[in-house]
């Protein structure tokens, strides 16, 4: 059986730039089988991906859109626009769609020479470009957060505090989240990685 993890992603856009961020556990069925797993994957030097879903399903994909985006660029001398890797990857999951699906959420978000965008992919091949969007077991948390405080009018470290925010609520409310959070900012030329590690406090002993 494919190993399952149940995960919070976020991203956002805000002025030029894209914010993804992601908590760090990986789970299958009630078991915790690691505590500092990369949920979001760098595709290229002005994209990245957030997974949610089955981990070999989802790896399967990020690497496929690497090569996709590899190609293009050897092919045809430019970087493929966002959108049509978006469109590529909503092609390959409906194509399996009834024999062998995916099964997977995704976020894909970037900048290219159209400015930076963010688009929400399923299993199912719908594709939609978003503002703000979230996957997962701890999405609907997320997405609570998200819709009260998202404003496009955002700077960038405020975007990176409300995108931290977001999944930090889905990891005090869902047991499939945890550990800590990733965060990507991509902007025009640029590409950051950070992670914030959660120590869990241990409540005193009161003894019997």
């Amino acid at each position: 059986m494919k190993n399952e993890s149940k995960t919070t992603t976020v991203g956002l856009v805000v002025g030029d730039y894209v914010v993804l961020a992601a908590d760090k556990r990986a789970t299958g069925g009630a078991m915790i089988y690691h505590k500092r797993v990369k949920k979001i994957h760098k595709i290229t030097d002005y994209a990245a991906m957030t997974i949610s879903g089955l981990v070999a399903d989802a790896q399967v994909l990020v690497d496929n859109a690497r090569y996709v985006a590899k190609a293009y660029e050897m092919d045809y001398g430019k970087r493929i626009k966002l959108s049509s890797l978006a469109n590529y990857l909503s092609l390959v999951l409906s194509a399996y769609l009834r024999y062998s699906p995916f099964i997977v959420q995704l976020l894909l978000g970037g900048v290219d020479e159209g400015g930076p965008s963010l688009y929400y992919l399923d299993l199912y091949g719908s594709v939609s470009k978003e503002k703000y969007a979230s996957t997962g077991s701890g999405s609907p948390v997320a997405y609570g957060v998200l819709e009260k405080e998202y404003r496009s009018d955002l700077t960038l470290e405020e975007a990176k505090k409300l995108a931290f925010k977001a999944v930090e609520a889905a990891l005090s409310r869902d047991g499939f989240s945890g550990e800590g959070v990733d965060i990507v900012t991509i902007g025009p030329n640029y590409f950051s990685e950070e992670t914030y590690i959660m120590e869990r406090k241990l409540l005193p002993s009161t003894g019997s």
